[in-house]
């Protein structure tokens, strides 16, 4: 269905905020929950690529990069439909007559890449049966948070997230979509070690892009010249990104995304937290942080 079409719709506010349901523990939209069957038994092929966050971790920066290495830095190509259209969010299901990301995947050719914020244990287990690649991409959760609930102010198709205070328990305990970050980062980090998954941390991409993006294209097996290479980092740099319809989500309608709330590329700066948490509430996390995330191994930069 075009964004004409979606406008025309003319929905309002009441309508747009989807209903929440569960799905084996972790919150999910009504409709996710509803077609999880679906979802659950989509058949993944050897040659998919999956791109995998928690939400607001980066993943249309990482979908940017690698469509523009699938496409060997060509702009126009990049740009030849909003991301959502060319890589398909998997599990996220539209009331009808939109079209949900299951659907365009389903009908998508081969090679095809898509997105998903599932848990490890929520993927599709096709996923593992054909040994398809995963990006994972993780952030640290201070600045997931803050992100998150920016997020959730102007996307009227997911929750209100409430008042800043309120969000903070609700993130903590794992009462937002997709669930506990906690969870969420350490069980794929101890899935990189059984499955074909590159697993990148956002601070390190935000210090070394091109470091990072060398690593991309190693995992998927792709030579480019370092013109190419150079060419890629400008256009996913933040400022640029910031400016192109195709990626910053502006082609919404504002009664679904309302970027004069909040932009969807707001700051994409690791730090931005300080700005938002006391110093109570920033004691009060770390001694929650140091609780769920004993014993792994995973660390995170909070700042670079």
């Amino acid at each position: 269905m075009s964004l004409e079409e979606m406008e025309d719709l003319q929905l309002d506010e009441k309508d747009l905020r989807l209903e929440t349901k569960e799905v084996n523990g972790v919150l999910m939209t009504k409709l996710i929950s509803d077609t999880w069957d679906k979802i659950w038994n989509f058949q993944a092929k050897p040659d998919d690529l999956l791109i995998v966050t928690y939400a607001k971790a980066g993943t249309t920066w990482t979908q940017e990069i690698v469509d523009m290495i699938q496409n060997d830095g060509d702009i126009q190509k990049c740009q030849r439909a909003n991301t959502y259209d060319r890589q398909p969010f998997l599990e996220w299901i539209l009331p009808p007559p939109l079209t949900s990301g299951l659907d365009l995947a389903n009908k998508m050719p081969s090679p095809r890449t898509m997105k998903s914020h599932l848990p490890v244990n929520m993927i599709p287990p096709s996923f593992w049966k054909k040994n398809s690649k995963i990006i994972y991409v993780a952030r640290n959760a201070k600045d997931i948070l803050v992100s998150y609930y920016y997020f959730s102010r102007m996307n009227k198709m997911v929750p209100d997230p409430g008042t800043w205070e309120e969000y903070i328990e609700a993130f903590q305990a794992g009462k937002v979509l997709w669930g506990s970050w906690y969870d969420h980062v350490k069980e794929w980090w101890e899935a990189k070690d059984q499955h074909p998954i590159l697993y990148l941390f956002y601070e390190d991409m935000k210090e070394d892009p091109k470091r990072e993006i060398r690593k991309i294209l190693k995992f998927m097996e792709k030579d480019i010249s370092e013109e190419v290479l150079n060419k890629i980092v400008y256009y996913t740099s933040f400022d640029v990104m910031k400016h192109n319809s195709m990626a910053n989500y502006t082609t919404f309608p504002k009664s679904i995304m309302d970027h004069s709330i909040s932009p969807f590329m707001r700051k994409g700066m690791p730090g931005d937290w300080k700005r938002h948490f006391t110093v109570a509430q920033n004691e009060e996390f770390d001694k929650h942080y140091q609780k769920k995330m004993a014993g792994s191994t995973l660390t995170f930069r909070t700042e670079i």
